[in-house]
């Protein structure tokens, strides 16, 4: 007698569920993803999700100040500073956009020097970027410092509308906290680089795997945002 056996061909695979289907799952999005590794997938989905936040304060910036029917304050009367006798509008700003953008520029140099493993020039360059971001930070510090000395509050202001003092201080406080997260990552991955630790496979965060420089190519991804930003905001905050 002929034994008749259970066709197969068109038996569909049952899903994996609990925490192997987890990881099924995680596996399949790693295979989605092959060509870019999990560290710069999840700073790209970050940096979006930054984008998100950044764009609703810049809009609720335009927002109040297009339908507010008390003047607003002139920018280049109120970030002047008197040099030597002389009145120089937004110059102290000028400096401060000039000195991250040329941080973009030694980051991307760093980047540069780390895929060809030169740790040397790698980690120098990390250290300037954190050394310009630092003084951004600075003179920020100081643009903040003279604004609150002359009565700029969040409630008020001596120039004109009562929302510009705290526009001012939400939009370029919390840019100013990315630039200061920005250079300690800066300094933390400089010393590793010193150190070798990217050459030595030496365990720790960000160097459990030898040769793992991308990490400098990731922390660049997010200086590169914070100056971009900087952009958007120089453009609507202090020359509108």
């Amino acid at each position: 007698m002929n034994e008749v056996l259970p066709s197969t061909a068109h038996t569909e695979a049952t899903p994996a569920t609990g925490w192997p289907g987890i990881v099924s799952d995680w596996s399949s999005d790693k295979q989605a993803f092959k060509e870019v590794s999990w560290g710069k997938a999840m700073m790209w989905v970050f940096l979006l999700s930054d984008t998100f936040v950044f764009g609703s304060f810049l809009i609720a910036y335009m927002t109040v100040r297009m339908s507010t029917t008390v003047p607003w304050p002139n920018p280049s009367e109120v970030f002047a500073l008197e040099i030597a006798g002389h009145h120089l509008p937004l110059i102290l700003i000028a400096i401060m956009t000039f000195v991250l953008i040329s941080s973009s520029g030694t980051m991307a140099m760093a980047v540069n020097f780390g895929y060809r493993r030169d740790r040397r020039k790698t980690a120098a360059l990390l250290l300037l970027t954190a050394l310009l971001g630092a003084a951004f930070v600075g003179m920020q510090a100081f643009e903040w410092s003279k604004l609150i000395s002359e009565g700029v509050r969040p409630w008020e202001n001596p120039w004109g509308a009562a929302q510009f003092g705290s526009s001012f201080f939400m939009i370029t406080g919390f840019h100013g906290t990315h630039v200061t997260i920005g250079v300690i990552f800066l300094i933390i991955i400089a010393r590793k680089v010193w150190r070798g630790d990217f050459d030595d496979g030496r365990r720790g965060f960000f160097t459990s795997r030898r040769g793992r420089y991308e990490i400098v190519e990731i922390t660049g991804l997010y200086w590169h945002f914070v100056d971009l930003v900087w952009v958007f905001i120089f453009a609507l905050f202090y020359l509108w």
